[in-house]
């Protein structure tokens, strides 16, 4: 299997960074935008969307920041890859920006990138920055 790229993307958001952070961190904020229903057990959160789902472990987490997610199926491929969501905040025009951190084949690149475009997208509109 071929190694996966490493890209980052970055969204500027209007919108606290406290209130970005509850969309990026709990599973009722996530499926507002990023999934169809999100549950947690723990460490372990469920993505559902229409007829799947895919279990992601929560890496790390800092409060107001950052979350950073493996899927399960890479970890438990030996990967290492993950998805991370961070927010930044310019400290000269107090922009929030939300980075997005994440891995794909080198084939499937494009078509992830507007993946994310869509996902944030869904995201701005829910917080009413869109």
């Amino acid at each position: 299997m071929s190694e996966k790229t490493k890209y980052e993307l970055e969204f500027v958001v209007q919108s606290s960074p406290q209130l970005l952070y509850q969309y990026i961190s709990t599973p009722s904020g996530l499926s507002e935008w990023f999934a169809d229903n999100v549950n947690s057990r723990g460490e372990l959160f469920t993505f559902i969307w229409d007829d799947s789902e895919e279990d992601a472990k929560l890496l790390s987490r800092k409060s107001g920041e950052r979350i950073k997610f493996r899927w399960v199926e890479d970890e438990n491929d030996g990967n290492d890859y993950f998805f991370e969501l961070r927010i930044q905040v310019d400290e000269i025009t107090k922009d929030v920006s939300l980075m997005v951190t994440d891995y794909s084949d080198d084939d499937e690149l494009d078509e992830n990138k507007m993946l994310w475009d869509n996902m944030i997208s869904n995201l701005k509109h829910v917080l009413g920055s869109a």
